[in-house]
């Protein structure tokens, strides 16, 4: 997929969180190559960088062009079900313990409940959870 980002912040390898488009871009000649390959929530990294730079009514340093693909995201699923290669489907951890340094991968950005993902790596970590689950931490690849 190809989009444009701000010139600061094209660097290879580099994620983001596509949050939409903003008043100012309506009007913007480059608005449908910037938003019309992105999808609003999603985690994309930037896989390369073009050299020519374009300008912005956001970003002052302008845009460059650059390709993306949907970032592989870290979660935690239940330990029965980590397994590498297992394909699954997104099921939030229900919790509202905010300070658990595991919530953002009990309730991650990125993913949506009911979507089929692939499980690439699992974490050795195993956590007990305090509402009871046994949970791991791994490492999935979105199949949309």
């Amino acid at each position: 997929m190809i989009t444009l980002i701000g010139s600061k912040l094209a660097k290879t390898g580099e994620e983001f969180l596509y949050v939409g488009e903003l008043d100012e871009c309506e009007k913007c000649r480059f608005k449908k190559l910037c938003h019309g390959n992105l999808e609003k929530g999603r985690i994309y990294k930037i896989v390369s960088v073009r050299s020519s730079n374009h300008p912005c009514p956001i970003f002052d340093e302008g845009v460059k062009v650059v390709e993306v693909k949907l970032a592989n995201l870290t979660i935690m699923v239940d330990a029965k079900k980590a397994l590498e290669g297992m394909t699954l489907h997104f099921e939030p951890i229900k919790c509202d313990n905010y300070e658990c340094p595991y919530y953002k991968y009990c309730s991650p950005s990125g993913i949506y409940e009911g979507e089929k993902f692939e499980i690439i790596k699992v974490f050795n970590e195993k956590i007990n959870c305090k509402n009871n689950r046994t949970l791991k931490k791994v490492l999935i690849e979105l199949k949309l």
